[in-house]
């Protein structure tokens, strides 16, 4: 690929000395030793080697032959049920590459995300699937669950199933399952004669997007996997990198360490681009639940944590700026700029409108949030308001390839400078363990 495609850190504003974060980054070299070391040998003893899948020829080839299939049916809807690190990845590449209003433009095969219990929402599903269904269409629907015991999800996938049933005598065929191999769902799925997509045990859910988990999905939408896969590839290379001046991950993991030690533990990631709010809703998750700790490795108390939150440009401009420029001085903001839009549109020359707002008549959309981004960068500069910069050449499947890949790679180093695991998630299971008893309860 293009050199010019690639992940761009600017790292300036950072508001951190060379000499401190050198330091720092430092600490790196052992945790980026052992990456390079999983990446050497393609196997899934260790959570960290989710950073293998793009390169699991075998696995890529299951998962291809599985899209290659069930296009053949040509459904009109795909529904993924799934919740959490099952779901949020794949709309997250959706949406950044394919654009927030994919299913109305009219695509082969429109997507819905069954991904909580909401009555509401499941029947909103329903009333848009049934017709089809009635009229001989055909609908997929991929369950999708790494333990295989998720309460969401089993209660949506057995309402859909049971819908499906009504107008498809082979059902089974239009049914994929995605879990850990040997898990209760897989079982299921198994007996049941759908399609199993397995999911590497040692690789953690919210980890799992470049697993069948997102390229599944993506594939029948039409994503293209490969190019998505080696975005991936390239920047791995370059996040285990032993020389940490050219590791963008270590350097963005080191300065959001080295804030929240400065009282700064709220990261805001600032997406010039609305197509890509759900990847920052990805990331929310991606760092919540693999930062905030209440034990480190040696099992003593710390109550860790970094709160992530998420800012579109330019609409939260509007909303919110106002409190990040005055309010608290607690934020490390990384701001995601995209060079280059898919469309050009330029603004007509109309002298009327010019008395409204001077100096926008004839230019590009594009130049003008380009000059509002800029604005904000030396507003925050203004306001000795620490951030960071991401730029991404564009929204093509390379490009978001390269930037998720880079954010679970970040993730896996503050994990290791904060000395705690980044693949656990033991206190969701207490929510998820009083559901149950009230349910068994009722």
């Amino acid at each position: 690929m293009d050199k010019m495609k690639d992940l761009k850190i600017i790292t300036k504003d950072s508001l951190v000395s060379n000499d401190d974060l050198r330091d720092i980054k430092k600490n790196l070299m052992k945790e980026i030793f052992r990456l390079k070391n999983i990446n050497n040998e393609i196997e899934y003893k260790d959570p960290r080697s989710s950073i293998n899948l793009p390169y699991d020829h075998n696995l890529l080839e299951k998962i291809n032959k599985a899209i290659e299939e069930k296009k053949e049916l040509n459904p009109s809807y795909l529904i993924v049920v799934g919740i959490g690190g099952s779901n949020l990845g794949a709309m997250a590449i959706q949406e950044a590459v394919l654009g927030k209003l994919y299913n109305q433009l009219n695509p082969k095969t429109k997507v819905l995300y069954a991904d909580t219990v909401d009555s509401d929402l499941i029947n909103d599903i329903i009333s848009i699937i049934e017709p089809a269904l009635k009229n001989g269409e055909n609908v997929l629907i991929n369950g999708i669950s790494k333990s295989g015991g998720t309460t969401e999800t089993v209660a949506n996938f057995e309402i859909l199933i049971d819908l499906l049933k009504k107008y498809k005598k082979d059902y089974n065929k239009y049914v994929i399952v995605t879990s850990d191999k040997d898990s209760k769902f897989w079982n299921f799925a198994a007996n049941e004669g759908f399609t199993t997509l397995e999911i590497p045990n040692e690789v953690v859910g919210r980890y799992s997007v470049l697993s069948a988990v997102g390229l599944f999905p993506l594939g029948i939408m039409g994503i293209n996997i490969k190019n998505l896969i080696q975005g991936a590839k390239d920047i791995t290379q370059r996040c285990i990198d032993e020389n940490i001046e050219k590791n963008p991950a270590a350097i963005s993991a080191s300065l959001i360490f080295m804030h929240y030690k400065d009282k700064k533990n709220i990261h805001n990631t600032f997406l010039f681009s609305p197509d890509m709010e759900s990847i920052g809703k990805w990331y929310n998750q991606l760092m919540g639940e693999s930062i905030g700790k209440e034990f480190n490795l040696k099992d003593e108390p710390v109550r860790v944590g970094i709160t992530p939150t998420v800012s579109i440009g330019s609409t939260d401009l509007h909303s919110m700026v106002q409190l990040y420029l005055a309010g608290p001085n607690d934020k490390l903001t990384t701001f995601v700029k995209v060079r280059n839009n898919k469309a050009e549109i330029k603004i007509p020359n109309n002298e009327d409108y010019s008395k409204l707002v001077k100096g926008i008549q004839e230019k590009k959309l594009q130049s003008i949030i380009d000059a509002i981004y800029e604005g904000v960068i030396k507003a925050y500069r203004n306001r000795k308001r620490a951030f960071i910069e991401i730029h991404l050449d564009d929204k093509t499947e390379y490009s978001i390839g390269q930037f998720i890949q880079f954010k679970m790679i970040e993730i896996m180093y503050l994990g290791y400078l904060f000395e705690i695991n980044p693949f656990n998630q033991p206190n969701v299971e207490e929510y998820k363990t009083e559901t149950k008893i009230i349910l068994e309860k009722e």
